[in-house]
């Protein structure tokens, strides 16, 4: 696991997930402009620089100093390090001390009224956020301990477990699973259920529509991407009935 040292700005690796130091991670919908692996090896930081700065200092303000963020921490040129990024990514949000998202698309305030985007591109509500809507963003909300959200001008909103009422009616998944932080509260909703927290979710590749699930099941398989929605998805229901012998799981169309 790769880590952003907040103090120095360069990547150290940790071999073993036991000797990790205490570490923020960021859930966010990727903009135009990130910094990416390629980036912190080259000491570039002329683009997309201020998220990485202001993440840091979300998170130094709560002691901790490493960040994991998936733009710059993830070598997205090799696949093998892209395919074990994506399969212990449940974990590693469940294990970071602290889960900052961070919602470009807010203006300050929970309670600032909805607009119209993208066609005006003023900022929305907490409501309207896209972060609600990306695929990726359904395990980054479920894994972690506690999440904390930030609008954007890196002002704090709230928290999940505080939130979770109004969460709950933006994404329709169970209210108890954004209270509590135990696995066994996950676990204790069928397949079906899991499944349809994710309809209507998107992702940039349509793989990740499929590899995003892994983790809400426990399950891990290699990444392929360029074998379609429909042949990762269907793997993805294999792994799932291994673990959870339930011939629903296959009434669910990738679409």
């Amino acid at each position: 696991m790769r880590l952003l040292n907040s103090r120095t700005f360069k990547l150290e690796t940790f071999q073993n997930v036991t000797e990790t130091p205490p570490y923020a991670i960021l859930s966010h919908r990727w903009e135009e402009e990130e910094v990416t692996f390629d980036d912190l090896q080259e000491r570039d930081y002329s683009k997309g620089f201020l998220k990485v700065a202001n993440c840091c200092k979300a998170a130094e303000q709560f002691g901790i100093f490493y960040i994991w963020i998936d733009t710059c921490c993830i070598n997205q040129n090799s696949s093998s390090d892209l395919s074990e990024s994506i399969n212990s990514m449940f974990a590693w949000y469940r294990n970071a001390r602290l889960c900052i998202a961070y919602l470009f698309d807010v203006a300050q305030g929970l309670n600032t009224p909805q607009t119209i985007r993208p066609t005006t591109g003023r900022l929305g509500g907490f409501n309207d956020s896209q972060w609600f809507s990306r695929g990726w963003t359904l395990q980054e909300l479920i894994a972690p301990k506690e999440v904390w959200f930030y609008d954007k001008h890196w002002k704090l909103l709230g928290i999940r477990s505080r939130l979770a009422s109004r969460i709950s009616k933006i994404t329709r998944i169970a209210e108890p699973v954004l209270q509590k932080h135990q696995l066994e509260e996950l676990q204790s909703f069928s397949v079906s259920a899991r499944l349809s927290w994710a309809a209507g979710r998107q992702t940039t590749r349509s793989e990740d529509r499929a590899y995003s699930l892994m983790g809400l099941f426990g399950v891990n398989m290699p990444t392929i991407y360029g074998e379609g929605l429909k042949a990762a998805f269907f793997r993805l229901q294999k792994e799932i009935f291994n673990a959870f012998p339930d011939h629903s799981v296959f009434a669910w169309e990738s679409g």
